[in-house]
């Protein structure tokens, strides 16, 4: 289990403050969709991204269950067109739910995206934006948290998603062999989930983005 550290998570939240998101934090998972079902109203249309974390914290089973228009992607018999439709109908939604691949000491999330429609819906559209993530996903600063990209959450994500890349086998990035690597560095495999960047600073719609920190080590 990830140590719990409340200065860093105090510090982390006093950032997020500041860059106009409100953080909320829970000790256990277990307590999460409590949290999460509290900033949502029964009705409200939801739609999330692809998120082990959701899953982890009961997330996915309490949008399923029936107190919401649930705009599921990953339900039974869905055809490629199915979920790039449920993919644009995300950005006129009430609630847009995801994890982060990483949150900054600084306030900042960091995301990188294959398909791109998780870091479009978290910039614009959906009403309300819910990030949840595990302790572990903070990180001092934004170096640390391209690295940890690079050498966890992307090595581990393609792996669950059985893409044949470079990090799947080899559990980092190719560009990691470089004296130098640059964020967006790495491979030219079709199976690339590292495509698109995404910084998320000061936002101009207070609270529109909320973060909730879990005391406990989730997702990638």
């Amino acid at each position: 289990m990830e140590k719990l550290d409340m200065t860093v998570i105090n510090r982390t939240m006093d950032a997020l403050r500041k860059n106009n998101m409100q953080p909320f934090f829970c000790e256990k998972k277990e307590d999460a969709a409590g949290l999460v079902a509290a900033l949502m109203k029964k009705g409200d249309t939801v739609s999330h991204g692809g998120s082990v974390t959701l899953k982890e914290t009961g997330i996915t089973k309490l949008l399923s269950g029936g107190d919401y228009n649930y705009l599921d992607r990953s339900k039974e018999g869905l055809t490629r067109e199915d979920v790039e439709n449920i993919y644009r109908q995300t950005f006129s939604a009430d609630v847009f739910l995801t994890s982060a691949n990483a949150v900054t000491e600084r306030g900042e999330l960091y995301n990188v995206d294959g398909n791109g429609n998780r870091v479009a819906a978290i910039v614009y559209g959906p009403k309300s934006v819910i990030v949840v993530v595990g302790v572990n996903k903070i990180v001092s600063d934004l170096d640390e948290a391209v690295k940890r990209v690079k050498t966890i959450a992307a090595p581990m994500n393609t792996k669950r998603l059985e893409c044949n890349t470079y990090c799947a086998g080899e559990g980092g990035c190719v560009s990691l062999c470089d004296d130098y690597s640059f964020m967006s560095d790495g491979c030219h495999s079709e199976n690339r989930i590292c495509c698109s960047y995404l910084v998320s600073a000061q936002q101009r719609v207070k609270d529109r983005i909320k973060v909730v920190i879990v005391g406990e080590s989730l997702g990638y």
